[in-house]
């Protein structure tokens, strides 16, 4: 069951429309959660005015946040519902979003992804990324749309890993995905793929047999599949096991079922480690075209303190 006691949904100034607030708005109406609202802005030209000393860029600073929040307040005081107006003076935004959930405790974070007509319906731009990575509260990227009763969530699996961690964020991400369909009077789907033969030792060894060997790695997962959506009593028929890269093969089977949210766990990584081998999970997201829910492993630390 979601219970959610503190939502933090980031507002953007330069939107006529604020979707992550429209989302936050509708899971607080489901959850009785409290909203916070935030907006970060920074402006190089306050820190490079010379002439003037410390203490008089602190008061422009404070100034400008002071008129910003004022402008804020005023843009939530048209909603129903009380949301707290915070804004945040920094040239990182993500770690100003990250601190201010650790602050308020948030139990997840809301951002509105980018549309782009001439790229692909939904691009992420780099604070998102660094949220994925970074933020220990779940991170809820939205796009413009409304979620309709009887949709399809989808919890991007693992099933065939004999790894520890990664049986146990099956596990999570298999239970947040039931408390969404219950949510949302929704639909749990669970997407699960597996690699295919490895075509050098396919060449490199002759007495390899690849159509065996491919079949073997199916049935294993397919049976694992079959433990699994048992385990959470979801029908076979709401399980797809596909054959490819997860890059290619959750974003196909989203597509598919016109999905209007993929949970998906990541392991957080960051620094050369992130640059040199990448993240699975964002290569993932970002071939998706529907709302994404990033999920942390358990003791996961922030590296934004």
């Amino acid at each position: 069951m979601i219970e959610y006691s503190q939502i933090l949904a980031v507002v953007e100034p330069e939107k006529d429309t604020q979707p992550a607030l429209s989302r936050a708005l509708e899971l607080a109406d489901k959850t009785g959660a409290q909203i916070t609202a935030l907006m970060t802005i920074y402006d190089f030209s306050y820190e490079m005015t010379t002439m003037l000393s410390g203490e008089e860029r602190e008061a422009m600073r404070e100034a400008v946040v002071k008129e910003r929040t004022t402008w804020l307040q005023e843009q939530l005081a048209q909603y129903s519902q009380p949301i707290q107006a915070l804004v945040a003076w920094n040239n990182r935004p993500y770690e100003a979003i990250i601190k201010t959930a650790i602050e308020l405790s948030a139990d997840i974070v809301v951002k509105a992804t980018r549309s782009h007509d001439d790229l692909r319906s939904v691009i992420f731009t780099p604070t998102d990324w660094h949220l994925v990575r970074k933020c220990p509260a779940p991170v809820l990227l939205v796009k413009e749309h409304d979620w309709p009763q009887d949709g399809k969530i989808i919890a991007a699996v693992n099933v065939g890993t004999e790894d520890r961690e990664h049986a146990q964020l099956n596990n999570t991400l298999t239970t947040i995905a039931q408390d969404y369909a219950k949510l949302l009077s929704g639909h749990v789907h669970l997407a699960n793929c597996y690699p295919g033969t490895p075509l050098n030792i396919a060449i490199e060894v002759p007495e390899f047999d690849p159509e065996t060997y491919n079949q073997s790695v199916k049935n294993h997962h397919l049976e694992e599949m079959e433990k699994h959506s048992a385990r959470f009593s979801i029908p076979l028929d709401n399980c797809h096991v596909r054959e490819g890269l997860p890059e290619k093969a959750i974003p196909q089977i989203a597509r598919e079922l016109d999905a209007e949210l993929v949970i998906i766990g990541t392991v957080g990584r960051v620094g050369i480690s992130a640059a040199l081998i990448g993240n699975t999970a964002e290569h993932v997201i970002d071939e998706l075209n529907c709302d994404v829910l990033a999920i942390k492993p358990d003791g996961f630390i922030s590296p934004v303190s």
